[in-house]
């Protein structure tokens, strides 16, 4: 699959990465089979956080993949923590610290490719963070850190005491929850997408060379369902299948590739357990929308141009 480099990390990664927040929704046949089907397909590139399942989908992962040394040279793996259920969030040096050896112990592996930090804390400490970097990393057990659902102001605040670089920031992004694109056509407008609403986070983060990764690439709302396929979306669909058969793919592959036409150079993450649907996701790396056809899509989704 067609790479593009994490940030500035030099990492070099595949453009679409694998989801496993459902990986628990499989048997133990159908978990080893999908985790097969993405290396082969060269999606190696696998987002965890320990909160999903509990812990349980990072678990099923590494047995599913039968985790040993000479697999784990073969593939890329992140995972986020901060987020405590029942409580809210923790962003603090002893949490990150107990999160990230969790996660080790479940991947059953000695070190994470990245480490993001899943959702902003209220009560961050920064210097906090920065400690428990640099002790993850002089120890060989991160290689990368990053930040996920993040404006720019929050990120310069970790900037200021975390020596490393921050090389990801995962955000909510589809055709229809494009609001990070949107607020950049309506500048200096008093309509509804002139709201900033995340510190023109898009630019921010080209600007300082983090990768920006989709998460929920097809839903509409916040998990309130997929447009593919929507009765909502009908002007969206018709448009994306009229392209899709010209490019001879399916219309996952065309929604998919609209995010992937973006010079952000983003790398979305897949939610599917469904391989073909997965493999669908992959055919896109290949396919190059053109102008037109990209502004075709976004205005089929109701988003309005001045």
């Amino acid at each position: 699959m067609r790479t593009i480099t994490l940030g500035n990390s030099g990492l070099p990664v595949p453009v679409i990465a694998v989801g496993c927040m459902r990986i628990n929704r499989l048997d133990k046949p159908a978990a080893a089979a999908f985790v097969k089907n993405a290396v082969d397909l060269g999606a190696i590139f696998f987002d965890h956080a320990d909160v999903y399942g509990d812990g349980l989908c990072e678990a099923i992962f590494a047995e599913a993949i039968a985790m040993n040394s000479s697999i784990r040279q073969k593939i890329l793996l992140q995972s986020k923590c901060g987020i405590r259920p029942g409580i809210a969030f923790d962003f603090s040096k002893k949490h990150i610290l107990e999160a990230v050896e969790g996660s080790l112990k479940r991947l059953k592996t000695d070190y994470l490719d990245v480490l993001l930090l899943h959702r902003p804390d209220a009560l961050v400490e920064p210097e906090e963070v920065a400690e428990a970097f640099s002790a993850l990393h002089s120890a060989g057990k991160v290689r990368n850190f990053g930040v996920s659902n993040q404006n720019p102001t929050q990120i310069r605040l970790l900037k200021k005491y975390v020596p490393q670089p921050l090389v990801a920031n995962q955000l909510q992004l589809s055709i229809t929850n494009a609001n990070m694109i949107t607020q950049g056509f309506h500048v200096n407008m008093a309509d509804d997408g002139a709201v900033n609403r995340d510190g023109s986070i898009l630019d921010f983060c080209r600007l300082h060379d983090i990768t920006i990764q989709p998460w929920s690439p097809f839903q509409y709302g916040f998990f309130e369902g997929v447009f593919l396929g929507s009765d909502k979306f009908p002007k969206l669909n018709a448009k994306i299948h009229e392209i899709a058969v010209q490019y001879h793919v399916s219309d996952t592959t065309i929604a998919m590739a609209w995010l992937l036409r973006h010079p952000a150079k983003m790398q979305p993450v897949t939610g599917t357990m469904n391989v073909e649907h997965l493999r669908d996701c992959v055919k896109a790396a290949d396919i190059n929308l053109t102008r037109e056809e990209w502004y075709a899509i976004y205005l089929a989704a109701g988003n309005i141009l001045p």
